[in-house]
Order: structure tokens, then sequence, then C-alpha cells
């Protein structure tokens, strides 16, 4: 394509969405939730060939040298696939927020007045590797009656067509506009830029992917972006933790998946238990030949084959089996290390000490905060919302896994009966 060509094919794209967006707005719960039952069943009867295209991904990504995490994110299974329907049945099953009024109330006037959620419109989601966002995102985004336009990465380009073919079944059998969902067709990176710099369709823009992404997306845009740049997160042992329930945190936060935002990257010890809880827990990262990155404190300890970290190891997200590790005097020195080296995605205290737990949920300046519990608990599918379109570390206008009511607004309405004002 010629950047003429793909002027005029994104163009075409935001007009039909735009258009896609007021039939979605006003769709009733019920065809919304058809489309996605019947998106559900394209997939079932698509599986063999979803699986398909996407190792053709897999094959051309591992030819072009992406790193293991990047393979992991992009590859699918029929366990992978079985989650994107349970999201899908989970979306549907969510109460359906658009057109809810709430805080309706009366004025001296007479007047009533309250605040009624509506669709953002139409949202722009641009995201790497992973093809089950494309499900996700879809799913969401109708039943939030938004349109959207996705663009995946070009190394998902096959399964992303596989499974737009399943959007679109499902949306045609629902009678509700196939282009209330498009999938961008081309791997050109200017369609990227254009599709942030159309405002006239475009009312919302969600990055999801790695921090070059990110960055320029935040640059090139001309429409809001919710956004986060990365996941830096932490899991802090305290004084008063029980060590059972640290190693069980510690290590499912690192090693259950390392190629995820909400993976721990840095694990911060108290020093009244750094004696006795890292050398329970090297032994647990050895297993999973965990190359850990430590403070002086945490080599005096575990001895000299741990690397010395660094003070760039504090900022880093490694996505790989990688952990920096800190000893720390106090909880207040761990809450400014957070607040100061973290990403504001995901940290955890692990602690049986009650008014250290709430102080750390209320210090700790993080769009999730958890008491005993791993940071791989922070993702939409485990709070509830169905799917989640992706985790905002912003504080406008969503923060944290943004779900069905993070891709709404709302407007004021105003109850009267002939009132007029004085």
């Amino acid at each position: 394509m010629t950047v003429q060509d793909i002027r005029s094919y994104m163009t075409t794209l935001g007009a039909a969405a735009r258009a896609a967006a007021r039939e979605t707005a006003r769709a009733p719960t019920a065809r919304k939730n058809a489309a996605l039952a019947a998106t559900a069943d394209a997939i079932r009867a698509a599986r063999a060939d979803i699986l398909a295209a996407n190792a053709k991904d897999v094959a051309a990504a591992r030819a072009n040298g992406l790193d293991d995490a990047m393979v992991d994110r992009l590859t699918l299974t029929d366990a992978r696939i079985d989650g994107m329907l349970e999201g899908l049945a989970q979306v549907a099953a969510l109460p359906d927020p658009i057109g809810e009024i709430t805080d309706l109330r009366y004025r001296p006037s007479g007047i009533q007045v309250g605040k009624m959620r509506v669709p953002l419109g139409v949202v722009g989601m641009i995201y790497e590797s992973r093809p089950n966002v494309t499900i996700e995102a879809a799913s969401l985004c109708l039943k939030s009656g938004n349109a959207t336009i996705l663009r995946g990465g070009s190394e998902s380009i096959h399964s992303n067509r596989a499974l737009a073919a399943c959007i679109r079944a499902g949306l045609a059998s629902a009678g509700l506009p196939e282009t209330a969902v498009q999938v961008i067709d081309t791997t050109d990176r200017a369609a990227v830029g254009l599709l942030v710099a159309m405002p006239e369709y475009v009312d919302v823009i969600i990055p999801r992917g790695g921090k070059g992404l990110i960055e320029r997306i935040s640059a090139e845009a001309r429409v809001p972006v919710i956004k986060h740049l990365d996941g830096n997160c932490h899991v802090y042992i305290d004084a008063k933790a029980d060590l059972d329930k640290a190693d069980r945190i510690a290590f499912n936060a690192k090693c259950h998946r390392y190629g995820v935002c909400n993976a721990m990257e840095t694990l911060l010890v108290h020093e009244a238990v750094a004696a006795s809880a890292l050398p329970r827990l090297k032994k647990l990262y050895d297993s999973k030949q965990v190359e850990l990155r430590g403070c002086e404190r945490t080599r005096a300890i575990l001895g000299s084959d741990v690397k010395a970290a660094t003070e760039q190891d504090w900022h880093e997200e490694y996505l790989a089996a990688i952990l920096a590790v800190k000893v720390v005097a106090s909880m207040d020195e761990a809450i400014a290390h957070i607040n100061q080296y973290g990403s504001h995605h995901t940290d955890s205290i692990v602690t049986e000490d009650y008014t250290l737990a709430r102080r750390f949920l209320t210090e700790v300046d993080s769009s999730s905060v958890m008491v005993n519990a791993s940071t791989r608990f922070a993702d939409g599918f485990e709070y509830g919302l169905g799917a989640e379109i992706g985790i905002s570390t912003d504080k406008f206008h969503a923060r944290g896994p943004v779900g069905l009511e993070g891709l709404t607004s709302q407007k004021y309405v105003v109850l009267g009966d002939g009132h007029v004002r004085g």
C-alpha cells in the first residue's frame, strides 16, 4: 500500500466505526450478548483454523528471533482459547452499564439531577503479540456500547485475521454492524500513526505493549490515551510475615509467568526476617533458574553467586527469569522504594500485622495494592471484570484493570415537568 492508500483505508475504517458506534450505543443488552455468544460459537467451530494460523505466526516469530517472552505472549493453545471463550461468557453475564442512572436527587427548584452511564464512542486499540487481546477488547467494547478499531502487532497478523472472522460472524448473527469491531488488516506502521491522529473518528486510544510502543503513541496521539508504561511490580516481605505464605506468594508472583506486566520484578525483604526468608526463596528460584540481582545485604546473606544489583535494576521490567532483591530496614523504606522506582502498577505486602497492612494500602501509590496475595491477581478476569482491555497506571480517566465501566463515561441528566428557571 502507498501512503495515500493507507490514509484512504484508515479514513474508511474510521468513518465506518463512527457510524457503527451509533448502532452499538443504542443496541439492547440482549443483542450485544447474542453477538458475544455467536462469536464464541464461531471460535469453537474455527478452533483448528485459529491454531493453524497462530502456528504460522509463532514459526515466523521464532525465525525472526523474537525473545521467549514475546513468543509466549503470541502463542495460542487450547487452554488459552478456552480462556477466550470463558471471558466472552463472563462479559455476557456482566450487568450492562449503559443507560444506568445514578445519584438521582431533587434540587430545591424541583428538578431531578442524576448521571447516566454512556459509551465513550469509538475506541482505538493498539497492542503487541497477544492475539487473545483481540477477543478481550472486542467483547468489552461491544458490551459497553462502543465501536472499536483494533491494530494487533505484525507478528500476530494471521491469528488476528482468523479471530476477526469469528467476530464478524458473531456481529452479523446478532444483527449488529460488522464494522462495530474492525481489525486493521495491514502491518504497515503508518496505519498506527493515522489511527491515533483521527479525533473526528476515534474518541480514545488504548495502547497495550512495550514501553517503546506506549511512548510513541503518547507522543503522536491527538486523542486521549489510556495507558500503562510498564509493570515494575514489587512484593514486600514484612518483619511480621508468615514465611510460608511469603514463599508461596513471592514464588508465584515471579515464576507463574515471566512475560506479563503483573509479574514481580523486585523483591523487598525486611532485615528482621531476611536471613531466614532469603535462603528459602533462593532454593525456589534456583529450581526455575531465576537469576537474582541483589543489594549488598542480600549478597552477604546469599553469597557472591548472586549478581550485584545496579541502580538501573530497581527500575527494570525484566519480563524474564530475573529478579532484583533488596533488604530494607523498615516498611517506610519499602514504601519509599516502591513509590520511587515502581511503575504504579501492582505491589503487595506479606504481613500478619493488620495495622501495617492498612498503612501499606493507603501509602503505596499504585493502581492495585495487595495484602498477602500474589501480584499475578492484578487482572480483569481475576477481578471479576470478565476480561480487561488493559491495565491503566494513569489516574485519569480509568485506573487499574480497565473493564466495562472503564470504557464508559457519564453525562448529567435532568428530569423536570415543565420546570423553568426563575
